[in-house]
Parts: structure tokens; C-alpha cells; sequence
């Protein structure tokens, strides 16, 4: 039986970087369709969620328009 090596790390059926799932099923646009993620890396995805959660929104405070000038100079040619 050939062995499939694979570069998910965080597969369930990843062992010792080769796929261990009994059968396999490859998309070519998608890739493995087998692939399962761990439990220990969907805690880490659900944590990183959770981040993306808390990020601070970008404000202009003080009124400077300097990012706009190059609106400005293409209007002179």
C-alpha cells in the first residue's frame, strides 16, 4: 500500500507526517477532502477568533488628511 505524505500538521490522521485515514480523497482545486482537523487546533482556531474579537478599529483623531493628497494630485494632470 503506498504511503501518502502529508503536510497537514494538525490532521487527526496525521502520523509521523504520513496520512493514516484508510482512504483518501483529493480535490485538485481544494486539496485533501479527508483532511480533519484536531481537536487541540480547533481550540487554537476557536482562541484566534476570540482575538480577532478585541482588535481595535483604526480612527483618524487628530484630522490629518495627509492620505488624501495623492487624490488631489491626480486631478492636476
Amino acid at each position: 500500500m503506498p504511503r501518502i505524505k502529508c503536510h497537514y500538521i494538525d490532521c487527526v490522521f496525521v502520523d509521523e507526517g504520513y496520512c493514516s485515514a484508510a482512504a483518501v480523497e483529493l480535490d485538485p482545486d481544494t486539496g485533501c477532502a479527508t483532511y480533519s482537523a484536531s481537536e487541540e487546533a480547533a481550540k487554537k482556531v476557536d482562541e484566534w477568533d476570540d482575538e480577532d474579537d478585541e482588535t481595535e478599529e483604526w480612527d483618524d483623531e487628530d484630522g490629518d488628511d495627509e492620505d488624501d493628497d495623492w487624490l488631489e494630485d491626480e486631478d492636476e494632470f
